[in-house]
Order: C-alpha cells, then sequence, then structure tokens
C-alpha cells in the first residue's frame, strides 16, 4: 500500500485545480494523457470547474471508471453524461465495453459507496487484484433501486496499475469507511485496491 493523502472541506475548484495540475505536469511530458473518472452525482461539478481550465483537452482521454449498460443518451449513463460535458471542451472520451484495451491512466479518479464499492466493483462481486479482465460485466446484488441495471467496471488490476489515485467521497460514514480500509480493518473493494497499488493516493473529503 502507497502513502494517502486525505485532504478535508476542500471544494469543487479546488479539487478540479489539483486535477488540472496534475494534469498538466503528466502533458508535460507526453503527447497523450488518459484519466478515468467516476459516474454518480459528486463528479460533475468537479468536471464543470475542470472544463473552465486553460489545458490542451484534445490531448486527453476520458474514460468512465464504470457504467451502467444502456444506450448513451439514456439518463443513467455515465459516458454520455461525460461526453456531453468534456468533448465541447475538445477531450476524447471513450465507452466502455468488454473488449476494452484500457490505457495506462495518468490518473484514476474514483468514488466510493457506503459498502465500500469503488467503480461498480461491488462486495458482491468479489473483485480481485490479479483479476484477468480488464473490464468485466457485473451485476450487483442486490441492484440498487436507483440504478437497476448491469454495469461495465474497470477491474482492480486496471485501477490499482494507475499513475495516482483520487478519491473524493463525502460524509463522515464514508470517512469513517476508508479510514477502516487505509488501515485494513476490512477487506471491502477499496481496501483491496489500496492495497493492490503502489500509486499515491489522495482523498479529498
Amino acid at each position: 500500500m502507497s502513502e494517502t493523502t486525505i485532504i478535508d472541506g476542500a471544494d469543487d475548484a479546488a479539487i478540479a485545480g489539483w486535477i488540472a495540475g496534475q494534469l498538466c505536469i503528466a502533458l508535460a511530458g507526453a503527447e497523450r494523457v488518459a484519466i478515468t473518472v467516476p459516474g454518480g452525482t459528486t463528479p460533475f461539478p468537479i468536471l464543470a470547474e475542470l472544463v473552465r481550465a486553460d489545458l490542451p483537452f484534445a490531448r486527453i482521454e476520458v474514460w468512465p471508471g464504470d457504467d451502467r449498460i444502456v444506450p448513451e443518451d439514456h439518463p443513467a449513463s455515465n459516458v454520455g453524461r461525460i461526453r456531453a460535458l468534456l468533448e465541447p471542451a475538445g477531450a476524447r472520451v471513450v465507452a466502455l465495453s468488454e473488449a476494452a484495451s484500457p490505457p495506462h491512466f495518468t490518473l484514476a479518479w474514483l468514488g466510493m459507496g457506503t459498502d465500500g464499492h469503488i467503480a461498480s466493483l461491488f462486495p458482491s462481486a468479489d473483485p480481485r487484484a490479479d483479476d484477468p479482465l480488464a473490464v468485466r460485466r457485473i451485476v450487483p446484488d442486490p441492484l440498487p433501486p436507483e440504478a437497476p441495471f448491469a454495469r461495465l467496471s474497470l477491474t482492480l488490476p486496471v485501477l490499482a496499475a494507475s499513475a495516482a489515485l483520487l478519491f473524493v467521497i463525502r460524509g463522515a460514514e464514508k470517512a469513517a469507511l476508508f479510514d477502516a480500509a487505509i488501515t485494513g480493518a476490512n477487506d471491502l473493494p477499496v481496501a483491496r485496491l489500496l492495497r493492490a497499488t503502489t500509486a499515491p493516493v489522495r482523498c479529498y473529503r
């Protein structure tokens, strides 16, 4: 497990500013970079701040960390929402598929559920650090009533191999669960990822 930096109380603009800074550093040494971003409600205000940054978005490739298996114009589609926000800025947005070959990510940005799931790697899916697949089809058990869909998700090895990991989590319950994952006090998907990675981890909450 690598070192984890926790920042409490940062607003959306500050988080977007940090992401923009990381992208600028990476782009100074590469023609193109790739990042993965989460779905849900938390990331989109941050992404709205990020698109205002002075970045060469045409050199940035964006993948969802997971997605619901629905048409892109469905309200539950992560890639549809990401595409609508970032493609006008010039970014290349890539939809997940079971046959996809994800690149090495400069940054894997993740959320976390109250059950410790990351991307769509729910506890019931028993995600493994040695998963031979890069993208896995997952049916959550139980299906969340607010999004009762099968999913596609990047797997633990792909996420763990990223150059850096970013978590943005909200609320005391999630903060306590994340702290427990750092110390190895649980074996939830988030803890398995933290054990598997040697990349620096940053958590805004």
